[in-house]
């Protein structure tokens, strides 16, 4: 028995010692698998899929049938991806052929939107939302929040002020809904319904915010999407969401770059030799304007050069993210932006902070969103009227000449000599416009919220919501002009110069608490979603502003002398309270209802009118969810969407009281002098006036339908939505209607005039038409038509005497009225003078067509010609991948807009007084020798021009180099992006992209080169 026991002992040993050894052997050795990858619920092979060995570069895409085969580890695992269906991992078998099977990853339908006051699925939404989530591999140059958004949702049309740092960007969503009441959208970040009013020494309100720190937009374009929001979403709404904290170990991510800007183009404009010979050799030249010329007879100066610099910027962004205590989520950035302009001496730094907070207590049944945002910054502004006053210049003179009396800057003189009397009038140095001016300001910024989400523990399908928020700035800053300057020089040594003080605070406070209740009631395949809650804001603002003149005495030069009118210190409040709530319901998770109601009541109106009601409701219809459907496999989404609403407009001016009349202290030189007996001087007593009211103001209103269709097919590798739509302003506002002498305090009052309507259609498309293993390509294109019309007008219709009401001077001397609303027209259409043309195509001078056929060309000529708006707005992206490397570029394209083209009509004039008027010389665009109109024709339609253009905003290239060393280590990625490469257009001025259409002292977009890297670990 011990022999046989001792035999089977030895004989079981030797079979685990040979088993160890043969798994050790296949441990180390590869094994082959094969397999293939398969739609789980239509068995269809699947073409493409990723199949990669965990934790390991090595893998390889299935074939036409789906089939793979890969020499593998022994007990490796399999990652199988592919794109639309969730990510697989299973473990090799190398004793058999594997069938993987995959499942549709509904992630696209089943994301979270942003909407007002919560979130709904993507699948769900019966509004139309657009969420748009910045990429992070082709942002370009990305100072403000807006500039994220460019191109990249269907309707919305975001244009720059130009290429002045920290500029602000005018957003439009569907056209405008007023005349000249507000027509920006309603901006809410993280919940804090943000005061969009300009703050003195603030180019642009949201840069308070660094674009670094957003995690997403949601642009509600619809009324059944922005009702929600009532008096205040007639122009859309846009929800920012910044990044948040996420739970795991700490994560470290940095992002620098560095950009080189230079001018992308100049206006062309005579040289210094071209000018010499346009006097020289014209006919009309006088002995004086020779004299003028030969003054420098070795001089030649490009003022656009003088002006102009190649500048450096730099952007830098640190964040730490993770989860304290197991329980506490946060995220912790700091930025710093240093964007130096082309244009000398402006420049924009911003230091920002960012902190998120969002613990959970009691199992998740409280959750609180603490978020703090802090900026500070400083401006430094370019006096911008430098722009036109290099093209103007003589280009024979020098930027500085031996005068001690202008600050050494040439400046013109009545006797030519460099110490004599400033030539009034005279076109000043644009030199000296920069460096004689210190206009700069100082601005600090937070936006802070504190959220409570809590589910209550003895009813769970009830939610509390309290969201406590304020955003507040202040600014101080100071506009100096030395007393010498050449711009501000008077005649009087101790009335010069200038010195503008100012501060001012701006305080948005928000109270919010709502409900909501959510029930799944499975027996009637229904989901209800009920929503209601209070809403308290006020807005308060401050401002004090004092004005100084200098002096330019030895004893003290520079001090401040006699104050401009008295100091001025105004402040205002306006508060909104509104009962809001919104009903959504669900069957069969196909049909869809929503209806919105809001109550708001604004202290802007009189009591009679200071309540409206904006509703909403829409519906939704998931047709792919149908039986009829169900066999169209390649159909993921297909969704009818039908909404109707009215949304409102209170922000009617920067007046809080419209329809009070009060006492306002006059502004901006409004004084009067008088004489004091006590000290024998003459002083300057500001003037008080009681200002205009309208006690029957109230809301304009805009109600809009909607017909929307979102679509997906191949699992949404390709997806996107349809719209059209179409909205009417009833109760317009407009702050010009004259009132008959005697009957108000003010020639002119804020007053609701007539009706306007906007339609059109938006369509948009995203694709992933490419996926291997090496290579994704993604491209994404949206396009939108929109049409506007002033439908009636009470007051300047055109349809009575009136032709409606004109507006938007040329510019220059003497400028004219070159806009008009009228019935029947889009907002803002250009008026102006039809011009005739020779044979040659050249327009003759003042030669224009008798529209009335009387035989006089006066102003019952002028025609309604052209309008600044696009008809047709469109986007265009694209981005490949291969391996490490990624180039992608954004683009847009703007169709139908036109410019008045202010440069060319003001500097036209090649006459002697056009020359040399009040003695002195001024240059001419190449235009003007095209023209050759000895008089300018600022009314000839000529210079209305087709401003529509094709951008590519930016190109990039970059590369990642993943995993460096170790997972612990992370990643790190490089690249290089050139801005503003490309501009196609017809436009004759330097710029086709130009707020309102008007084309005066532009400041230009540069053409810029960021180096970059991103970090994280």
């Amino acid at each position: 028995m011990e022999k046989i026991l001792f035999f089977s002992v030895k004989k079981v040993s030797l079979f685990l010692f040979m088993f160890f050894m043969f798994a050790l052997s296949s441990f180390g050795q590869d094994v082959a698998v094969k397999g293939q990858v398969k739609d789980q619920n239509t068995g269809e092979p699947l073409i493409g899929a990723d199949v990669m060995v965990k934790g390991t570069s090595r893998g390889v895409i299935t074939d036409a049938d789906g089939n793979f085969t890969l020499e593998v580890p022994f007990k490796s695992v399999l990652v199988i991806t592919y794109l639309g269906y969730a990510t697989l991992e299973v473990p090799v078998d190398p004793s058999r052929a594997m069938t993987i099977l995959m499942k549709e990853d509904t992630k696209l339908l089943d994301e979270v939107v942003v909407i007002g006051y919560g979130q709904v699925r993507k699948r769900d939404a019966t509004g139309a939302v657009i969420s748009v989530n910045p990429d992070e591999m082709n942002k370009g140059i990305t100072t403000s929040p807006q500039d994220l958004l460019a191109g990249k949702v269907a309707g919305v049309s975001v244009i720059s002020d130009g290429g002045q740092p920290g500029g602000k960007s005018t957003i439009r969503i569907r056209g405008g809904s007023s005349l000249t009441a507000n027509n920006d959208p309603l901006v809410v970040i993280d919940g804090v319904i943000m005061n969009t009013k300009d703050l003195a020494g603030m180019s642009n309100p949201l840069n308070a915010v660094n674009p670094n720190d957003i995690e997403s937009f949601s642009v509600l374009k619809d009324a059944s999407a922005t009702a929600i929001y009532g008096s205040r979403a007639a122009n859309g709404v846009i929800l920012i969401t910044t990044k948040k904290g996420s739970s795991g170990t700490l994560s470290v991510n940095y992002s620098g770059s560095m950009t080189v800007s230079t001018p992308r183009d100049k206006i062309d404009v005579l040289n210094a030799d071209q000018y010499r010979d346009l006097i020289t050799l014209n006919p009309i030249t006088t002995d004086a304007m020779i004299t003028a010329l030969n003054m420098y007879p070795d001089t030649s100066t490009d003022w656009q050069d003088v002006i102009f610099q190649t500048s450096l910027s730099t952007d830098h962004s640190l964040s730490l993210l993770g989860t304290a205590g197991d329980f506490m989520p946060y995220r912790i950035s700091l930025g710093y932006t240093n964007n130096e302009g082309i244009l000398k001496t402006s420049n924009f730094k911003r230091y920002s902070g960012d902190i998120s907070l969002n613990p959970s207590f009691f199992d998740k049944h409280l959750n609180i969103n603490l978020n703090a945002k802090g900026a500070y910054i400083k401006n430094k502004f370019a006096d911008t009227g430098s722009l036109g006053a290099a093209i103007a210049f003589d280009p024979t003179k020098p930027v500085k000449n031996d005068n001690y009396k202008y600050g050494g800057f040439y400046t013109w003189t009545t006797d030519g000599t460099p110490n004599g009397t400033k030539t009034g009038s005279s076109t000043t140095n644009p030199a000296s416009l920069l460096g004689m001016t210190d206009d700069h300001s100082t601005v600090k910024t937070f936006v802070g919220s504190a959220r409570f989400d809590y589910k209550l523990h003895f009813f769970p399908d009830l939610k509390l919501f309290l969201n406590l928020s304020t955003d507040y700035g202040t600014s101080d800053g100071q506009k100096y002009i030395r007393p010498d300057a050449p711009s501000n020089y008077g005649t009087d040594p101790l009335r010069t110069g200038r010195n503008e003080t100012y501060t001012e605070t701006n305080k948005n406070n928000l109270l919010e608490f709502y409900g909501q209740y959510m029930k799944d009631v499975e027996s009637i395949e229904s989901h209800f979603d009920v929503m209601g809650g209070y809403s308290y804001q006020a807005i308060t603002n401050e401002k004090d502003q004092t004005n100084y003149f200098l002096s330019r005495n030895e004893t003290n030069f520079g001090e401040n002398t006699e104050i401009d009118g008295q100091p001025t210190s105004v402040g205002s409040k306006s508060v909104l309270i509104s009962f809001f709530g919104r009903f959504n319901y669900s069957f069969k998770d196909r049909y869809l209802l929503t209806f919105t109601l809001r109550d708001d009541a604004t202290s802007r109106f009189s009591k009679d009118n200071r309540w409206g009601l904006f509703p909403s409701v829409a519906l939704g219809w998931r047709l792919n969810e149908e039986s009829f459907l169900k066999d169209y496999e390649s159909l993921s989404n297909l969704k009818l969407r039908l909404g109707w609403g009215v949304t409102g407009q209170q922000y009617l001016s920067n007046d809080a009281y419209p329809y009070l009349s009060y006492v306002k202290m006059g502004r901006g030189g409004a004084y009067f002098p008088m004489f004091n007996p006590a000290t024998g001087l003459i002083e300057y007593v500001n003037v008080a006036a009681i200002t205009a009211s309208n006690p029957n103001l109230k809301w304009e209103e805009t109600t809009t339908w909607n017909v929307g269709l979102d679509y997906g097919f191949l699992n949404n590798r390709i997806n996107g939505s349809l719209d059209l739509y179409y909205k009417k302003t009833d109760d317009l506002l407009n702050d010009k209607i004259n009132k008959p002498a005697g009957t108000d305090f003010a020639e002119y009052v804020l007053s609701n005039i007539g009706s306007m309507e906007n339609k059109g259609v938006e369509f948009s498309i995203d694709a992933t038409p490419v996926v291997t293993d090496d290579f994704t390509w993604n491209v994404g294109f949206n396009i939108a038509y929109n049409k506007s019309k002033i439908t009636a007008l009470t007051a300047n219709d055109a349809t009575t005497t009136s032709p409606g009401y004109q507006f938007e001077s040329t510019g220059g001397d003497g400028g004219k009225s070159i806009k008009i609303h009228s019935v029947g027209y889009a907002p803002g259409t250009y008026y102006v003078y039809q011009q005739i043309y020779d044979t040659n195509g050249k327009p003759i001078e003042g030669a224009y067509v008798d529209k009335n056929g009387d035989g006089a060309i006066n102003s019952d000529d002028l025609f309604h010609y052209k309008k600044p708006t696009a008809n047709v707005l469109m986007g265009f992206s694209t981005k490949v991948i291969y391996k490490n490397w990624d180039l992608g570029f954004n683009g847009r394209s703007s169709i139908g807009n036109y410019n008045y083209n202010s440069y060319a009509a003001n500097n036209a004039a090649l006459n002697v007084t056009g020359l040399f008027g009040n003695n002195f010389l001024s240059n001419r665009p190449l235009s003007a020798l095209e023209t050759n109109f000895q008089e300018r024709q600022r009314q000839s339609s000529y210079y209305v021009q087709n401003a529509s253009f094709v951008k590519i905003d930016n190109i990039t290239l970059g590369y990642s180099f993943k995993n460096l060393g170790s997972r612990e280590i992370g990643s790190l990625r490089v690249y290089a992006t050139v801005q503003n490469p490309v501009v196609i257009t017809k436009y004759k001025g330097l710029d086709p992209e130009v707020e309102n259409g008007m084309d005066n002292n532009l400041y230009p977009r540069p053409l810029a080169f960021i180096f970059g890297v991103n970090m994280s670990f």
